[in-house]
C-alpha cells in the first residue's frame, strides 16, 4: 500500500512547488551558477582555440624555433642556417623559412597605432594551408604588400570595407607604407587582435633591411618526405642541431603555445577560478533552499516515518528535489551561455562556442553541486522523529 500511494505522489515536485518564489530563488541561483561557468569556461577554451589559430594551418611536419622563444607573441630569431642544416637529413622534403612578429600598423583613417602581427614567408612556399591563398600570394612577391586578416579588430580601420569598395587601402607599418592586395581569414587571439601575411623579403624591410634580407628567422618550417615519422625525425634533429634552436613535431608545437597561456600566464587560472566561484555560490544558494525546505517540513517528514517511510526514504525525497533542481536550472543557464557566446563572438571575432563536452561538463557540474547540497541538507532529517514533533 504504501509502495503503491509513494509511486502515485510526486512527493519531492510538490515539496519544490509548494513555494513558487523560493523554487525561483532556487534556480535564479543555479542559473547564475552555470552561466557563470559557461562564460568562464568559454573564455578560457576559445584562449586556448585562438592561441594555435595560426599554428594550425602551418603545413609542417617539424618545426623549428628559438631556444628563448617563450611564446607567439615574443617570438626570437635565430639563425636561419639551422633550418638548411636540418634540411640535410634524408627524410626532409622541403622546407620554408618564416618571419614572425608583433609590429606597430596605424589605422589608416584615423593613424591610431596599434600592434598587429605579421608573418613572413616566401610567396613560392605552400606553408599555410588556407582557402583562397594560393590565388593572392602572388601579388605578396611585389615589394610593401601585404594579405590582411579580415577577421581582425575593427580599431585596425575600415580596411575590409575599403578593400571591397574598390578603393586601394595603404596603411603605415613600423613607419612603412604598405598595399593592401588581399583578404584573408586567420582569426584574433588574445595575444594578437590583428593579422598581416607578407612576404619574407618586405617583412625585412618592415624591419630596417635595406635589400630585404636576413640571416635570422623565427619560424622553421620542415615537410618530410610521405613515411617520414616527425618524432623520429624531430629526436634526430634534437641531437644533430645546436641547443640555440628548439626542435618541435606539429603537435609539440601547438602544445607549446597552449601550455604558455596556461601555465605560464594568470589568465588560465583566473578563468578556473571564477569557474569555481560559480559552483560554490551555486553549491550555497541550493543548500540554504533545501536547508530551509527539511526545516519547514519536519512535521510532515515526521508523519512520512510514522506512516513507515525509512530515513532512506527521505533521503531520496531530498535527493529527487536536488535533480529538479539541477535540470531545471540548467536549461536556462545553457540558452544564456549560447547567447552570452554568440555576442561576444560577434563583438570580439574570438572562436568561442557551445561545444558539447563543454555542455555535459557544465551540467555534470550543476548536477553535483545540487547532489552535494542535498546530502549536506539532510543532516537536519536527524530531527524528524515523530516521538519528539509530536
Amino acid at each position: 500500500m504504501r509502495f503503491g500511494l509513494r509511486r502515485r505522489i510526486p512527493l519531492a515536485w510538490c515539496l519544490l512547488t509548494r513555494q513558487p518564489g523560493r523554487l525561483m530563488v532556487a534556480l535564479a541561483g543555479i542559473c547564475f551558477a552555470g552561466m557563470l561557468m559557461f562564460l568562464q569556461l568559454g573564455f578560457r577554451d576559445a584562449l586556448f582555440d585562438a592561441s594555435i589559430a595560426i599554428h594550425r594551418l602551418f603545413n609542417a611536419d617539424v618545426v623549428l624555433i628559438s631556444s628563448t622563444s617563450s611564446s607567439s607573441v615574443s617570438m626570437e630569431p635565430f639563425p636561419k642556417r639551422r633550418l638548411f642544416q636540418a634540411a640535410s637529413r634524408p627524410e626532409v622534403e622541403s622546407i620554408s623559412p618564416v618571419r614572425w612578429s608583433l609590429l606597430v600598423w596605424k589605422n589608416p583613417e584615423t593613424g591610431s597605432p596599434r600592434a598587429i602581427l605579421a608573418v613572413g614567408f616566401d610567396p613560392d612556399d605552400d606553408i599555410v594551408n588556407l582557402e583562397g591563398l594560393a590565388e593572392q600570394k602572388k601579388s605578396l612577391q611585389l615589394d610593401q604588400r601585404v594579405l590582411y586578416d579580415r577577421l581582425s579588430r575593427p580599431e585596425f580601420g575600415p580596411v575590409e570595407d575599403w578593400f571591397k569598395s574598390g578603393r586601394t587601402v595603404t596603411a603605415e607599418v613600423r613607419n612603412v607604407r604598405v598595399q593592401v592586395d588581399g583578404l584573408v581569414e586567420l582569426g584574433v587571439s588574445f595575444g594578437a587582435d590583428g593579422n598581416l601575411l607578407t612576404s619574407n623579403r618586405t617583412f625585412n624591410r618592415l624591419l630596417g633591411s635595406a635589400d630585404g634580407s636576413s640571416n635570422s628567422i623565427e619560424l622553421g618550417l620542415i615537410r618530410l618526405a610521405p613515411g617520414a615519422d616527425p618524432e623520429t625525425v624531430a629526436t634526430a634533429l634534437k641531437n644533430t642541431l645546436p641547443n640555440d634552436v628548439q626542435v618541435l613535431t606539429k603537435q609539440e608545437f601547438l602544445a607549446f603555445e597552449q601550455d604558455y597561456w596556461r601555465s605560464s600566464t594568470s589568465i588560465g587560472f583566473i578563468f578556473n577560478l571564477g569557474a569555481a566561484m560559480g559552483l560554490v555560490v551555486g553549491a550555497v544558494v541550493v543548500y540554504q533552499i533545501l536547508f530551509s525546505d527539511v526545516v519547514d517540513h519536519l512535521p510532515e517528514y515526521a508523519t512520512l516515518k510514522a506512516m513507515g517511510y525509512s530515513s532512506m526514504d527521505l533521503v531520496t525525497v531530498i535527493l529527487q528535489e536536488s535533480l529538479l533542481l539541477a535540470g531545471f536550472g540548467y536549461i536556462p543557464a545553457f540558452l544564456a551561455g549560447k547567447g552570452i557566446y554568440g555576442f561576444t563572438r560577434s563583438a570580439t571575432n574570438l572562436p568561442i562556442g557551445m561545444s558539447n563536452q563543454m555542455a555535459v561538463f557544465v551540467f555534470s557540474m550543476i548536477f553535483i553541486m545540487c547532489v552535494i547540497s542535498g546530502l549536506l541538507a539532510m543532516g537536519k532529517l536527524r530531527d524528524a522523529d515523530p516521538a519528539e514533533i509530536f
